[in-house]
């Protein structure tokens, strides 16, 4: 199984991030997080 590049609470941070904004850019661009991935 391949290992997450990114911890639990990195991924919790960026998803609760994103429910304060209206765009969800600005938190995938922050954090260096591809749109596709943020879906995935």
């Amino acid at each position: 199984m391949k290992r997450s590049r990114f911890s639990e609470e990195q991924i919790i941070g960026v998803l609760k991030e994103q429910e304060t904004r209206m765009s969800m850019a600005d938190p995938c661009r922050k954090h260096g997080v591809s749109s596709a991935t943020f879906y995935r």
